[in-house]
């Protein structure tokens, strides 16, 4: 099964303000602020996921290869953009993070981003942690065929 076919949890959802320094001179939310609304959902969902801690007690920790994003609809100020993360598309030191932003019901972009797991002190890739790896081992073992909606909200 290829990561665009493989079954996708929903792991976050992440309410973001638009703010008004956000948007550029042609009236609407500049690309690259995209990106740190992906992140922060990232960001939010790993330190969930590992605590105030984070990961840097096991010496590993994630790292992003790649990331990307489609432009559907403009997004404006002001508002709140929802930002809904799934993870899919397994290896053994990687996964793949999707995106979805939506304002007002409606979604304005997606994107993703893949994320592989290294050893700090060497950069080079370990397995990904069982707290990510096992929910999508499970899915996939279920042969699920849409995305489930296991979400939380930050408190």
């Amino acid at each position: 099964m290829t990561a665009a076919h493989a079954p996708r949890l929903l792991v976050h959802t992440s309410i973001q303000p638009i703010r008004w320094g956000d948007m550029d001179a042609l009236g609407h939310v500049n690309n690259t602020v995209y990106f740190r609304f992906m992140e922060q959902a990232r960001i939010e969902w790993l330190w969930r996921l590992a605590g105030r801690g984070g990961y840097a007690a096991t010496g590993t920790g994630p790292v992003i290869v790649n990331a990307s994003c489609t432009f559907e609809i403009p997004l404006v100020f002001p508002g709140d953009v929802e930002v809904r993360m799934s993870l899919g598309g397994l290896g053994r030191s990687s996964v793949g993070s999707f995106y979805e932003l939506h304002k007002d019901g409606r979604r304005h972009a997606e994107g993703a981003a893949k994320i592989v797991w290294i050893d700090v002190a060497s950069g080079r890739p370990v397995p990904l942690p069982d707290a990510i790896a096992g929910p999508l081992r499970t899915l996939a073992a279920a042969g699920a065929d849409t995305p489930a909606t296991t979400t939380d909200r930050p408190a």
